[in-house]
Parts: structure tokens; C-alpha cells; sequence
């Protein structure tokens, strides 16, 4: 396993990191604990929650992933041995955003950032998350596949200092190591950078936002926060919802899918998408590589990338996304897939 530097903090992280949203859904409380066994022996030590998980959201499930890991935690003892990431919820400003946890009060403001660490801890059986994060903004702005800004005043949302605030205090009483900003976007985490330096708070260390082949909007304005302030992407959908493992090309949808179980997932699935993955699946098995291998040895290494989360319902699959640690894509493949890229791109940001 290789691990990087986590923006300026003390962590390294291991560049496969594991993702968990299936959790609870997908995948039983003794797949979850499977999965981690096998990450953690293969070298990872990245582990990615969120308060809102599993995905889809429902009130039913809501909270089951992160009780999943706390159940290891309990039973393993091996706390020490994991860098435990979780987020807390925004507020809702689409449609698809869940309303039912905290009945809608989300908000980056005290009451409802307390609850939510606190809710989090109990779940994940543990006295501390290492890096805590904020799972989209408070504000209306360009979030999961927006492009067009909605030029929105919103009626209420909290600034930035004031939630760069609350948080420090949870570092201070030793509840957080680090802070992380998701789906944020250039002018966010710009404010964040500036509210840390001016006010003397918490700097965020990462940010958690879709990489793959078929979105790689992060290189346009993020990648140079990464480059110049060491703002680490962790990223996630590298897959894009398993659509870059070629498995559902020609309309195909294995039982048991995501794409099969859940009609809400259809970010990654346009035309132009498909048409993408057919040539970045052709390109994989030109050189001898499954269209997974070449999507995720790509993420692997993109110098702004801190860590690649990645998601798996199966141990064959965790088997072979984790093993593509070991792929080194040549510079005739680069070109190649720069080739795609060119002609079609961004075809699901």
C-alpha cells in the first residue's frame, strides 16, 4: 500500500481508501465487518462514513453504517489501527437531499452540528472521528452534478466563520482531529482557507469530491487548492456508481446492482457517459487491464489526490479495486484516455 500526507495534518492516509455507503443497504452488518478485515489487512487505513448513510437515504436506515463499523470497533478493539472519517448532513437545498434527519434541521450552526458529532460517536462506539467533515455546502451553490450556478439568496445559512468556529471547539475538547469540506466548490474552499488564517481556526485539511473518468470538474479550479494549499482530494465515485467497470454497458443491469436495485442512480448513465466508458473499456482491454483496473489506477495517481475511495458489495470486488494499488499506467495509455477526455468530456459531472 502507499500512503500520503493528509493537507498539512500529522495523518498519512492510505491512497485506497475505503468507502462504506452501502452499508446497511447493500450489504449486512457481517459484510461490513468482512470488508474492513480484508482493507486492513491489505494496508488500508482510511475508512469514510457519513451520518447520512447508507445510500439512498431513508429514515429506516439512517445511522446503520456508521453503527456497522462501531459493532467492529466493539468487537475488534482495533480502533487505533483506523482513520475513521465521517460527515454531517447539510441542510436540504435539492430535492434529493434527505429531510428526515434531525427533522430537517441541518444547518452548520451549533445545535445541530453538536447533535450530529454526538449521534456519530455513539454509532461509531468511539471518543473521537480523525477527520470530520461537512458533507455539502450550507449554501445554495453547484453541488452533485449541478454545473449552471443557481444564483440563489438563500433565506438563511450559516457563514462560514461561524461554522469554522463550533468546530475548532470540537477539536479542542478532543472530539476532532482534523476538519474536511465535500462537494465544495473553488470560492468555498477559498473562504474556508481565509476564515482559518484570519480567525486563527482549524485550516480544513481535505476535501471529498466525484473523480473518475467521466468527471474530472475537480481539475478545473480545485486541483490548484490541492497543489498550492495542501487541500488533499479524497475522492469519491471512482467508479462513477460501477458504470466505469463496463458492467452495465448495452443496458445491462446485473441483479443486485446499484443501478438495478435504485432508479435515483442515473447521474453516470446519459448517452454520452456510456459512449465514454465503451472507449475507456476498450482501451483497458487493449492493454490487458479490466476497465476497473485502468478507471481506479488513474485516480490512483493524480498527484491531488490523497486518498481514492473506493466501494465494493462483494470481497471479489474489494479484492480487485484495492489491488489496483499495484498498476502503473504507461504514458501511451494517459494519452489515450486524455484522447477520450478530449472528445467527450466530463460527460457526468
Amino acid at each position: 500500500m502507499e500512503y500520503r500526507k493528509l493537507g498539512q495534518s500529522d495523518l498519512d492516509v492510505s491512497v485506497i481508501g475505503l468507502g462504506t455507503m452501502t452499508w446497511g443497504e447493500q450489504n449486512t452488518e457481517a459484510d461490513a465487518h468482512a470488508q474492513i478485515d480484508y482493507a486492513l489487512a491489505q494496508g488500508v487505513n482510511f475508512l469514510d462514513a457519513a451520518e447520512m448513510y447508507p445510500v439512498p437515504p431513508r429514515p429506516e436506515t439512517q445511522g446503520r453504517t456508521e453503527q456497522y463499523i462501531g459493532s467492529w470497533f466493539k468487537k475488534t478493539g482495533r480502533r487505533q489501527e483506523v482513520i475513521l472519517a465521517t460527515k454531517a448532513a447539510g441542510p436540504v437545498r435539492q430535492a434529493h437531499q434527505p429531510n428526515h434527519i434531525r427533522n430537517g434541521k441541518t444547518h452548520f450552526d451549533r445545535a445541530n452540528l453538536t447533535a450530529a458529532l454526538d449521534a456519530s460517536l455513539q454509532r461509531l462506539q468511539t471518543d473521537y472521528i480523525d477527520v470530520y467533515q461537512l458533507h455539502w455546502p450550507d449554501r445554495s451553490t453547484n453541488t452533485f452534478g449541478r454545473l449552471a450556478y443557481p444564483w440563489i439568496d438563500d433565506d438563511y445559512t450559516v457563514a462560514i466563520e461561524e461554522t469554522l468556529s463550533i468546530l475548532a471547539e470540537f477539536v479542542q475538547a478532543g472530539k476532532v482531529r482534523h476538519i474536511g469540506v465535500s462537494n465544495e466548490t473553488p470560492w468555498g474552499v477559498a473562504q474556508f482557507l481565509a476564515a482559518s488564517k484570519t480567525r486563527q481556526l482549524p485550516r480544513i485539511a481535505s476535501i471529498q469530491n466525484p473523480y473518475s473518468l467521466l468527471n474530472r470538474t475537480f481539475e478545473i479550479g480545485l486541483a490548484e487548492f490541492s497543489h498550492r494549499e495542501q487541500v488533499g482530494l479524497l475522492a469519491y465515485s471512482p467508479l462513477a456508481f460501477g458504470v466505469l467497470s463496463g458492467k452495465y454497458l448495452g443496458g445491462v443491469r446485473p441483479a443486485g446492482s446499484r443501478l438495478a436495485l435504485y432508479e435515483r442512480f442515473s447521474r453516470y448513465t446519459n448517452p454520452q457517459a456510456e459512449q465514454a466508458t465503451t472507449e475507456y473499456a476498450a482501451i483497458a482491454r487493449e492493454h490487458g487491464l479490466t476497465p476497473t483496473q485502468l478507471a481506479l489506477a488513474y485516480v490512483n495517481s493524480r498527484p491531488f489526490v490523497t486518498s481514492n475511495l473506493i466501494g465494493a458489495t462483494t470481497l471479489t470486488q474489494l479484492e480487485e479495486n484495492i489491488g489496483t494499488i499495484k498498476i502503473s499506467l504507461s504514458d501511451e495509455i494517459i494519452t489515450k484516455i486524455d484522447q477520450v477526455q478530449a472528445r467527450i468530456s466530463n460527460p457526468a459531472p
